[in-house]
């Protein structure tokens, strides 16, 4: 195997935390999500799965040690199911064990079916900045076809709620749904546009391998359908000051997503917690690794020091498509030096 050509410096460094748990499964997820539906007896498993990923963090320091985090994620499954106080003791910790930017954007997934207003004060003392609303449709019936707990009304008492409490709040929506119309589309967006949030993401809804809809297709719009939504929908972001910046990604000025931009621009990440997935530079390496995908197996291999299921260097031969491959998600592409900055 070849080694990549040294650099000049290492790329921004973000962390990633996964929060695998979520109330119920969505037949179109893919993501590494596991259902946990008896909230009232989850703090003892909250609290194992917390003090895993402080011990996660403090076995990774030599790898980022002497290193900035530049931004901090909670993903999921679903963060919010976690009360302030967890995030609050993981926060607490990443700043003792880590320099972080003192500006640094904390963003934290969340359900509209898990939240309420002392949720967002407590996630706010704890140092989050930026709240993400899984909102993906105001249209019940889309709703209950993508298997969401939540209905509109929730999604919008959520927003209204998070906007009390965050300057920066993005809505997580999508469309080409089952059975959706373009007026049904059009009226997701304007009625996205009109909480004026900083941040929207639209995704087109894919068919992803090991899902209740790959197994049980549903009848989706035609491909030709499901462009003229994505042409329209962009169209109403932008008369209402919204920027297209990344494939699935709008953003009035100075609100673009911190952490997804480092991601796109090839910038370095480390992920705690079960599936996490890190991508990390060295001298004379970048290398790739994952986390052991089930939650208890985690937390056991975790204790043990070994909670890194596989782990694969980047050939130099694969360096640029890599760094393409990510840098051309962004509307406004990559410049020659921010290339050979980051593939030598």
């Amino acid at each position: 195997m070849s080694q990549i050509p040294r650099l000049a410096m290492p790329p921004p460094l973000a962390l990633y935390i996964h929060i695998p748990w979520c109330v119920k499964k969505c037949p179109y997820c893919d993501f590494n999500s596991h259902e946990y539906k008896d909230t009232q007896n989850f703090s003892d498993l909250e609290s194992m799965y917390v003090n895993a990923l402080i011990k996660d963090l403090e076995f990774s320091l030599p790898k980022i040690w002497g290193r900035k985090i530049h931004s901090i994620f909670f993903g999921g499954g679903t963060p919010s199911l976690f009360s302030g106080k967890a995030i609050q003791k993981i926060l607490g910790n990443v700043r003792a064990l880590t320099p972080i930017l003192y500006d640094a954007e904390i963003t934290l997934e969340a359900n509209p079916g898990t939240i309420d207003t002392n949720h967002f004060e407590s996630y706010k003392e704890a140092g989050v900045t930026r709240v993400s609303l899984g909102i993906q449709s105001f249209n019940d019936e889309h709703l209950k076809s993508l298997g969401r707990i939540h209905n509109s009304l929730d999604a919008k008492k959520g927003i209204e709620i998070a906007m009390q409490h965050f300057n920066e709040v993005n809505l997580d929506l999508m469309y080409a749904l089952p059975h959706q119309t373009l007026d049904e589309a059009i009226s997701d967006a304007k009625t996205a546009v009109s909480f004026n949030t900083k941040h929207l993401s639209f995704y087109h809804l894919t068919i992803e391998p090991n899902t209740f809809f790959f197994k049980h297709p549903p009848k989706l719009p035609l491909d030709d359908e499901s462009a003229v939504m994505q042409e329209t929908i962009e169209a109403i972001l932008s008369e209402h000051g919204y920027k297209h910046y990344e494939t699935s990604a709008f953003a009035k000025p100075k609100s673009e997503c911190q952490h997804n931009l480092n991601y796109w621009q090839f910038g370095d990440y480390l992920g705690i917690g079960a599936g996490a997935h890190s991508k990390l530079t060295f001298h004379d390496k970048i290398s790739r690794e994952s986390r052991y995908k089930n939650p208890k197996q985690y937390i056991e291999k975790v204790n043990t020091q070994n909670m890194i299921e596989s782990e694969t260097n980047v050939q130099e031969k694969d360096l640029a498509f890599e760094f393409m491959m990510n840098q051309l998600r962004l509307i406004d592409g990559f410049t020659i030096q921010s290339f050979e900055e980051k593939t030598g």
